[in-house]
């Protein structure tokens, strides 16, 4: 018998050998397909998690003229929004998002916030509680494209557009808004975007983000994705071409979504050489040195320049400027296509984001284009300033910043690599798959998140990760009171980075190396990513394409992962070996005799030998009879007649099983934490060999609890370790190993019970002796001669 693992044990019939197991009240539950919590399957979206043959979005086309007021921190511009109804749904209003009202004194955020205090609190915190920044959009005008007034209402960081007459499907509408206001000091009050000011210099570095009002998601699944901004549940936004136009003092210098048209304008003869060998570089090149930086920080020019930018197919827009700017660019060939991996810091950001920042960027894109798509935007760029990781398409604003001194720390280092990786890989998810931020964090971040993993892994070997498997294991296995599960609105997710990050990167990994293997999980993540770029995908997109494309059913996956609190805690709480009876007296009386004579002596027994050194019927033998000279285990004619009637009875197949003289372990499993995952086993045998055993997680549909599986091998088991090498994220590591036993018991191997022939078969076989009696009784003609 080769040294494999049996993975069903049907061929043992043995009475008491496998009790039987009890039915459990939640096992049904785990197992449950996913029919209640998913939408019903339409023609926008199929059953295979993709875009129907009807599937459908809208598209907003901005061109934007802003201005930066270095002098008053103000940013003003104009903008005519071009709004396509591509649904088939007539529109009697839009909704436009103003996020940064969540910066008025009064806005629902500054009123919903909750803070406990500890013992220890940053200023940060007594400047927000103490803050009188007056934030917020000011709106001078809405007009159409006629330049006639349309009314508005605002509903915190929402505006709704009353049109002037329904929006048919297939039709669009120009709008035209003028606005204003006060940019935030993030650095005092936080925030995604705003400015940090160098008080060495008297410069600011600012990053720009919501800073137009912007067109709302109208999709088949919400209608209007008009929740509020209360700012955990980010951005929900509609793709369309974007022509900016920024204004900032001459001396800045702009980083931007999307490609720069005016580069002979706006760079030095010199900086303009740069630029186009950078183009064709696979090594950073500095098209505005340090030296350069330097010498624009040293003071103020007069006057303005206009920076213009074009992007197509984005969802949104951001940018940078700095008189502090150094900035490098290079090459990245991605597939057909070279895109620009690009880095924008002031000289505090040095040595660090002159060695790594563009290199990091160019990996990323690499990495990501690799398990998804190749990158499609001409450029990506990561923006330093302090005290942050914010993204938009094309462009990211990211903190890693050394000390005054340029040394920095471990720390600092690893969580500036780790931070533009994961900026740059937004631009995947959700900037082109476009997942809704605002209802649904993990949809982008989770799925980052866990890309970034891949990219770290392929940066270095044991990359410094703040949020390492042990941290998750402590997270998940902790206090159930506090948690939710991932599926849970943006806004109402508590330990935030935690579940719309961290879990849904242990989950995804655990999908990849252990349920379903790296093969079938890349293929349907690079199909789902495929399918949705440049679309609206939902959960249920997510989960539906991912059984799609492996086949495989992972309902109880995504239920237990993603739908509860559950954890990962499975013990391996028995362990018991046995062997096939031979039913030879003279091999297994010896057998039964040995086992009863190696059972533990009660101390009952033990006393009374010194108590009662002789017994009655060893001082007075006319007491003995036949019983007390009769040995059960003496083998008797009986017993070998018998033991030959039941090889009589066994087929080839049984013999061949009596005589492989196997070793069955039955081992017993508990969940404890809840969540049913698969088993993955380490059998080590007692001459030093080893081997792992899979067992799909659906080994639990009967049972969540507990459940008994049986394994053969030829030779003898020496321990069984649960987990070796940590893949199921268990919780409880100290109750996964087991020794084998060092005996076993015995189990008998019922013969095969022939079948009792039915009547029609007694018949036949009556009338065929019939036949062959009357064929040999002798005739009259023989009886003569």
């Amino acid at each position: 018998m080769k040294n494999t693992v049996v993975l069903f044990a049907v061929m043992l019939i043995a009475v008491g050998f496998v009790p039987a197991q009890n039915e459990s009240i939640n096992a049904a539950d785990k197992f449950a397909q996913l029919k209640e919590e998913l939408p019903t399957p339409n023609t926008y979206r199929v059953a295979s998690g993709a875009p129907g043959h009807e599937y459908w979005q809208q598209k907003a086309d901005y061109k934007i003229d802003v201005v930066l007021n270095d002098e008053k921190q103000t940013i003003s511009g104009t903008e005519t929004i071009v709004y396509y109804n591509n649904s088939p749904d007539i529109l009697d209003y839009l909704w436009l998002q103003l996020d940064q009202n969540i910066r008025k004194q009064h806005s629902a955020s500054h009123k919903t916030h909750t803070h406990i205090f500890t013992d220890k609190e940053s200023l940060r915190t007594f400047r927000r509680l103490h803050s009188d920044f007056e934030g917020g959009f000011n709106i001078d005008y809405v007009t159409d494209g006629t330049g006639a007034s349309v009314p508005f209402t605002i509903v915190e960081t929402m505006m709704r557009i009353d049109l002037p007459k329904p929006l048919q499907p297939g039709g669009s509408f120009t709008l035209k808004l003028k606005w204003w206001y006060n940019i935030n000091d993030r650095m005092k009050i936080g925030g995604r975007s705003g400015m940090e000011y160098f008080e060495k210099d008297s410069n600011y570095i600012y990053t720009i983000a919501q800073f137009y009002p912007r067109m709302a998601l109208y999709n088949d699944i919400e209608g209007w994705q008009n929740k509020q901004f209360l700012g955990a549940g980010e951005f929900t936004l509609t793709f369309g071409d974007f022509d900016v136009k920024i204004t900032v003092p001459s001396d800045h210098i702009v980083a931007a979504t999307g490609e720069l048209q005016n580069a002979s304008r706006v760079l030095t003869t010199e900086q303009l050489v740069r630029f186009k060998k950078a183009r064709k570089s696979d090594t950073p090149v500095f098209i505005v040195t340090e030296e350069e930086a330097i010498d624009n920080e040293s003071g103020k020019a007069d006057g303005t320049k206009t920076w213009h930018f074009k992007a197509k197919n984005v969802r949104d827009f951001a940018f940078a400027s700095s008189r502090k700017f150094i900035w490098d660019a290079m090459a990245v060939k991605l597939g057909d296509r070279t895109s620009m991996a690009m880095s924008y810091y002031p000289k505090e950001g040095n040595p660090l984001w002159e060695k790594y920042s563009t290199k990091v960027v160019a990996h990323t894109l690499k990495i990501y284009s690799e398990f998804t798509f190749d990158y499609p935007y001409p450029q990506a760029t990561s923006v330093h300033t302090k005290w942050i990781g914010m993204e938009y398409p094309m462009i990211c604003f990211n903190g890693g910043r050394p000390e005054d001194d340029g040394t920095y720390s471990k720390r600092t280092k690893y969580g500036m690599l780790g931070v533009i990786i994961h900026e740059v890989g937004h631009n995947y998810f959700p900037m082109i798959v476009n997942s809704d931020e605002r209802q649904w964090t993990w949809m982008d971040e989770g799925l980052n998140t866990f890309l970034q993993s891949l990219a770290q892994n392929a940066w270095e070997r044991n990359f410094l990760n703040r949020r390492d498997l042990d941290y998750m294991i402590d997270y998940m296995s902790g206090n159930k009171d506090t948690q939710v599960p991932i599926m849970t609105n943006s806004e109402s997710l508590t330990h935030f980075g935690e579940n719309a990050y961290a879990k849904v990167t242990v989950a995804l990994n655990v999908l990849r190396e252990t349920v379903l293997g790296r093969e079938l999980f890349d293929y349907a993540f690079k199909t789902y990513a495929n399918r949705w770029k440049f679309k609206n995908p939902s959960p249920a997109d997510f989960f539906r394409t991912m059984e799609d494309a492996s086949g495989v059913d992972l309902d109880w996956f995504w239920r237990g992962w993603f739908y509860s609190i559950d954890h990962v805690d499975i013990e391996l709480a028995e362990v018991k070996w046995y062997k096939i009876s031979t039913k030879n007296p003279d091999i297994e009386k010896p057998f039964e005799k040995a086992k009863e004579a190696s059972e533990p002596v009660t101390i009952t027994v033990l006393r009374n030998e010194a108590d009662l050194p002789v017994r009655a019927i060893e001082a007075d033998s006319t007491l003995l009879d036949f019983y007390d000279e009769y040995d059960p285990f003496d083998v008797t004619a009986k017993d070998s007649t018998d033991y030959q009637k039941y090889l009589d009875k066994l087929d080839g197949d049984g013999l061949t099983l009596i005589e492989a003289d196997a070793n069955y372990y039955q081992l017993k499993f508990k969940n404890i934490g809840g969540l049913v995952m698969p088993l993955v086993l380490e059998f080590e045998f007692e001459d030093g060999e080893k081997i792992i055993e899979r067992i799909p997680a659906e080994i639990w549909r009967k049972n969540a609890n507990e459940i008994l599986k049986i394994f053969a091998f030829d030779k003898q088991l020496k321990q069984v370790r649960l987990d070796p090498h940590k893949e199921l994220i268990d919780a409880d590591y100290s109750n996964n190993t087991k020794f084998a036993p060092t005996a076993y018991d015995k189990i008998e191997l019922t013969a095969q019970r022939k079948p009792t022939p039915n009547p029609m078969q007694l018949k036949k076989k009556a009338d065929e002796m019939k036949k062959t009696e009357g064929a040999d009784s002798p005739t009259e003609e023989n009886q003569t001669n």
